[in-house]
This record gives C-alpha cells, structure tokens and sequence, in this order.
C-alpha cells in the first residue's frame, strides 16, 4: 500500500515525467522502451535514498519547475546542475535532504545539460503498464496518466524504507561530450573518408531533437551504397543515417524498427549522456571494442555498487 505521503506539481517545467528504467520485452509489438533518458543519474539518486534503482521518480527537462511536500520525506536530486533550492536554500546534487510538510523545492534552468531527477523515498506509486511506470510521451501511457505533469498534480509516493535514513552524499560522474560507441552493421557502407568525418569532427545537437532521437548537425555522411535497406530492428542508441546523411542517435522512446543505415551504436554504459544533450551541444564520437566496452561496464557497476555499500550500510 502507499504512503500518504504526496508531492504536489506547483509549477510544471517544460517536460516533467514520472519515469523508472524502462519497460522491456515489447518491442516487438513496436512499444518503445521509454524510461529515463538519463537511466545512470536516476539509479544514483534512487540508490541515495534507498530505493530499488529501478524506483520511478520524476525526470525534469530544462527545470524551472517548482514542487511542495505535503508530508515530510528525504528525497536526493541528480543529472545537470539545475540550481536547486529548498525554501529558498541551496539544495546539493548528488546528496540526500529531508523534506518536511509545506516545504517548497525550486528547480531552476540549467547553466548545462538537459535532465535532472529526482528520486522520493518510497518511489512515486503509480500503476504498472507492461512492466513499468514510465511515461511514454508518444505513446500517451504510463506514468501519470499518461501524460507530462502539469500544474496541480499531487503524487502518491510509496511506503519509505523502513531504515533511517540521513544526510549523505556521493561524487557524481563527469560529464564529457565524448560517447563511446561500437560499429553498426552498416558501418562498411561508408567510405573510410566517411568514417573519419564521423570520429574525427563534432556533431552539433540540434533543436529538433525530443525523447525519441537526437538530431545531429555538421558534416555530412554519405554511403558508398545506393541500395534501400529491408527494415530491422533499432534500440536507443543506435545511430541511423538519413538520406540526407546528417546522423540521429535513437534515445528512450525510439521506434522499434528503421530502415536507415546503423553506422554506430552508443555503448550501454554511455547511454546515460543522452540525457544531457540540450540543443546547441557540441558531441564526439569515440570508436571502441566490445571488450573494453564491457569493461565500462563494469566500472559503473562498481562505482552504483559502493554507494550502497558506503553510504547505505548494505540497503
């Protein structure tokens, strides 16, 4: 059962969701995986206040919303520095704070960046759809009724964790502009001089982007291959090229398939910098092997891991 604790939308920002993981297993029935843009900052500030990391909290996209708690709660905010306050005090990214009833938390526009989270003791509690509570914004399901919060909105927050919780912090990940990724199927359809331009020059993030892909703009990438593609699977990640050979890279709400060429796919673990690519924003592209793709991996994993170990005790 919930909590009665709630959290009421005062001022909804551009585009605030409620948000978890993702729902995975349906996308051959063309239903996109959603879920954080940002999956990395949403797991640490879940595992900051002690929830599961796939927990559903609320993703902001360029701030400027405003929250009230109706009850006291601990709650820890993560992603791109937004200029937090809680009544008007400066509120630390990547740290816990306890919230209490009548409290008013401002989240202003980011210097950097694209997404902040916000992740509440207990979880926002809403309905499970296939697997999750996520929003899916094209789709209009999940979440909160289907839909970006707007003015007025009051959130159930789940049961807390039944360990006392306290002030604590971790040291975020830096943020880069390079994204680590694997060649794609069709890479070798590209001339090497393409593929140089490729790696080797910087990709301007354009405005038309949104939770389904972001849209690059510099030199253009032409396949040395005439020939239309049968459509096939695509992820978020995935980077296709258009005929008009200016790159997108599929984010959370990507379709399920394309028939663009795939040159390259963002490695798992980098993933999470999508969630960071705000229009205007200058990205390089790294080539890399799966082996050391894995071992990316594996470091991130450490690096969630010792939160819980050290500052946690074992949640």
């Amino acid at each position: 059962m919930p909590d009665s604790k709630l959290i009421e939308i005062v001022q909804a920002g551009p585009l605030i969701t409620v948000q978890d993981l993702g729902r995975s297993g349906f996308r051959h029935q063309g239903v996109s995986r959603a879920g954080a843009l940002d999956s990395l900052s949403l797991r640490i500030a879940n595992r900051l206040v002690g929830n599961p990391e796939e927990a559903a909290g609320l993703e902001l996209l360029f701030g400027n919303t405003r929250i009230r708690f109706l009850k006291e709660i601990w709650f820890a905010l993560a992603g791109c520095e937004c200029f937090a306050t809680l009544n008007g005090k400066p509120v630390l990214l990547g740290w816990t704070k306890r919230a209490r009833a009548g409290d008013e938390l401002v989240i202003g526009m980011p210097r950097n960046g694209l997404c902040a989270y916000l992740a509440f003791e207990g979880g926002i509690d809403v309905p499970v759809l296939m697997g999750s509570k996520s929003t899916d914004v094209q789709g209009a399901f999940g979440g909160w009724e289907g839909r970006k919060l707007q003015n007025g909105d009051l959130l159930p927050v789940g049961k807390k964790h039944p360990k006392q919780l306290k002030n604590r912090g971790v040291l975020l990940p830096v943020l880069n502009q390079v994204i680590r990724v694997l060649a794609g199927p069709e890479m070798e359809q590209f001339s090497s001089a393409t593929q140089d331009a490729f790696f080797n020059h910087g990709w301007k993030v354009t405005a038309d982007s949104n939770r389904m892909g972001f849209r690059l703009e510099g030199e253009t990438l032409r396949r040395t291959e005439s020939a239309d593609l049968l459509s096939h699977g695509v992820f978020p990640g995935v980077i296709q090229v258009p005929p008009n050979g200016q790159p997108i890279i599929l984010a959370a709400e990507a379709q399920a398939t394309g028939g663009y060429p795939r040159i390259a796919t963002v490695i798992q673990p980098d993933l999470w910098k999508l969630g960071q690519l705000r229009p205007g924003a200058l990205v390089h592209f790294k080539r890399v092997t799966r082996e050391e793709a894995a071992v990316v991996k594996a470091q991130q994993q450490r690096y969630l891991d010792r939160i819980v170990l050290a500052l946690t005790g074992g949640y």
